[in-house]
């Protein structure tokens, strides 16, 4: 049977509702999945005024009222914004405060079970955090949610290419002092998990560098010969495909053209301007690690044009498909393991 995904809106005030109601509107998408949209009704039908699409409703208050219907969106209200709170094009606590409740009936239909994964629209994290939310960092506040506390960090995906990284939303300043063999392994670990969680037998990692040309034999840095390769060495030995430390520079070459399915960068930079350079519209951020397959377009709220119309809504229908795509094959394992 085919997995359960929820889509969400994302902030009321960016691009995000009407991101929600191409995806949902396009020929397809619910023949991927069975549909269910979260949030609040108001927010969605300015989204499709501005989307310029007509969508049939199930309006309901209790997901289990659900029916999948294809012809039919099942959407479940979740009143969270008046329609004057919400500013067009502006950050603002309201608009924050729709996403945090709006994630929060979600993260509790997943643990109930009833929904088998979700994506979300673009949110903007100072909102998130002005709206009453615990963490700015919308990982962060999921694995809270879920009352997950094993290893978990964001991967940013373009096609069939991953990524995540030993160190993320600190000062570039940082970096280097928090970088030590059992982070980079546990990155390494977590890589391997997450793309065999979707789909893949024995996904090709490889694991950057730190310092300019990989610090050439020590001379730019001890980084690669103390920390990194000591962790690229246990992975090995427990089994994961993993190779490196290469410099940050080349690898992304050798990546994009398939050598291999994820790499392991050592800062937020390293791996999103790759990342964004060879796809920023189709991109997709996935909260790798966390028991329930939650991803997000990599591309931002994007306030200066909100209303236009004008929003690609690719970024958003990779990130759906990337959740169908990792639900389904959740579900079929624990259905052989049963």
């Amino acid at each position: 049977m085919k997995p359960v995904v929820g889509v969400l809106l994302g902030d009321p005030n960016g691009v995000g509702p009407e991101l929600a109601a191409k995806l949902l509107a396009a020929a397809g998408t619910r023949a991927e999945a069975r549909v269910l949209a979260i949030g609040d009704l108001g927010v969605f039908r300015a989204g499709a005024a501005v989307a310029g699409v007509e969508i049939p409703l199930n309006v309901i208050e209790d997901a289990a009222a659900a029916n999948f219907d294809p012809a039919v969106l099942d959407f479940l209200s979740v009143p969270t914004i008046a329609p004057e709170e919400v500013t067009p094009g502006r950050a603002g606590a309201a608009a924050g405060r729709s996403v945090y409740e709006t994630v929060k009936v979600a993260v509790a239909l997943a643990k109930a079970g009833e929904i088998d994964g979700f994506c979300f629209a673009p949110m903007n994290k100072g909102a998130l955090k002005a709206g009453g939310s615990p963490h700015g960092d919308e990982h962060i506040l999921f694995a809270e949610l879920l009352g997950y506390d094993g290893p978990y960090c964001e991967h940013n995906v373009l096609g069939d290419l991953w990524t995540t990284r030993a160190t993320s939303h600190i000062p570039l300043k940082d970096v280097a002092e928090n970088i030590t063999t059992g982070r980079v392994l546990e990155m390494t670990r977590l890589a391997h998990r997450t793309l065999s969680g979707a789909g893949y037998g024995s996904p090709r990692i490889a694991v950057c560098a730190l310092n300019p040309h990989g610090g050439d034999g020590g001379l730019f840095g001890r980084e690669e010969i103390d920390v990194i390769a000591p962790a690229v060495e246990a992975a090995q030995a427990e089994g994961i495909a993993a190779q490196g430390p290469f410099p940050a520079d080349t690898v992304f070459l050798k990546a994009r053209d398939g050598a291999y399915d994820a790499v392991v960068t050592m800062y937020h930079d390293q791996g999103q301007i790759a990342m964004k350079l060879m796809g920023f519209g189709s991109g997709v951020t996935v909260s790798g690690g966390l028991p329930v397959p939650i991803a997000t377009p990599a591309s931002g709220t994007a306030f200066d044009i909100v209303g236009k119309g004008v929003a690609s809504a690719e970024g958003m229908r990779q990130a759906f498909l990337l959740v169908c795509r990792m639900a389904g094959t959740k579900k079929a394992r624990d259905a052989a393991a049963q």
